[in-house]
């Protein structure tokens, strides 16, 4: 048991947040699927308890759909839907939400029992509060999110879209980071090199690339200018400006898609950059190396994948897949981040 257990890490505890970020890399791309198929707004109530048990008769589906048919959405986009279509987008948002209580549960209550056995490491269990924290606000930000279509809009509003993935994402980053922690144990010397700072900057670059890409989803922007390199034929989209400065970063379809091609851009020469620096240089460790180089590799895949999609229009599969592809990405920027800490 020593070998699994020591005051500084547990690696039953390093077990339990990698299942955890497991079930919200599912969720991340069930949110997707959800987003894809214009769904997230099929369950118009919050319900926390009560609405984890889905319609169980033809008075309850009718109901619900009742509800569904005081929308916007279904007034201007769905009007004649028949029950079995609305069913079709029901099931995407009850298995976008009961995931969502699913990893609710997966942390809670594993937590308490690590809690009161002692076996979290002590220098952990306030990141671990946070997350159950940071894990209960995303309830409610998503339901701000869904509140933001029942109103006055076909879809939700695609900031709050933004804040919702970029919530997620960071919860997502904090239970691999936090994982790793506990499967190691606190580092005996911290590497204080240059790689530690343009590490972390990478991963805040894919996060701050994996927001953008949440600005594309909300404006339906993969829809339009799906020609690659240029936009319609041209570098800057005609229709680059929006309604004000706001309205030009947050809605405008040409912008965001612009802004979102040009971060990838820069991701893929700056993972050129670090996958030459570590080949060159002799005081990465090894492990350290191959996880740069596994960083280069999925950011090739990622864009690639993000080419195919843009110019295949965004269907489902391949939408879904560049949501999981930036997930994957998060996943290995963290690692290297974290590892090149670690001499």
């Amino acid at each position: 048991m020593t070998s699994f257990l020591r005051s500084d890490r547990s690696r039953p505890v390093a077990i339990w947040l990698f299942v955890v970020a497991v079930l919200v890399f599912a969720m991340v791309v069930v949110g997707g699927a959800t987003r894809l198929t214009d769904s997230g707004l099929s369950i118009t109530q919050w319900k926390p308890i009560m609405g984890a048990m889905p319609p169980m008769s033809e008075q309850a589906w009718q109901a619900n759909f009742a509800l569904y048919k005081q929308i916007p959405q279904y007034r201007l986009v769905n009007a004649g839907m028949t029950l079995e279509a609305y069913k079709g987008i029901f099931w995407w948002e009850w298995a976008h939400r009961l995931l969502g209580r699913l990893v609710g549960l997966a942390f809670a209550l594993p937590f308490a029992v690590f809690l009161i056995r002692r076996m979290i490491p002590r220098r952990l269990i306030w990141r671990c509060v946070v997350l159950l924290a940071l894990g209960g606000l995303q309830g409610l930000v998503g339901w701000w999110m869904v509140s933001s279509g029942l109103s006055e809009r076909v879809s939700v509003a695609p900031e709050r879209l933004m804040i919702h993935l970029g919530l997620a994402l960071a919860l997502f980053i904090m239970l691999i980071w936090t994982a790793l922690d506990a499967w190691a144990g606190a580092p005996r010397i911290e590497e204080r090199t240059n790689w530690r700072g343009w590490a972390l900057a990478f991963l805040g670059a894919v996060f701050f690339q994996s927001l953008l890409g949440a600005l594309v989803a909300g404006n339906d922007a993969g829809l339009v200018y799906n020609d690659w390199p240029l936009m319609n034929g041209a570098l800057v989209p005609a229709e680059y400006a929006g309604h004000g400065f706001w309205g030009t970063l947050a809605h405008s379809q040409g912008a965001v898609q612009l802004h979102h091609r040009l971060m990838a851009y820069a991701l893929f020469v700056a993972a050129i950059v670090i996958g030459v620096a570590a080949a060159r240089t002799r005081r990465m460790p090894e492990e350290a190396k191959a996880t740069a180089f596994a960083l280069v590799g999925v950011v090739f895949l990622q864009a690639g994948l993000g080419i195919w999609t843009l110019m295949a229009a965004v269907p489902l599969a391949l939408g879904v897949l560049h949501q999981a592809g930036a997930a994957i990405l998060l996943v290995t920027a963290t690692a290297f981040a974290w590892r090149v800490r670690r001499p």
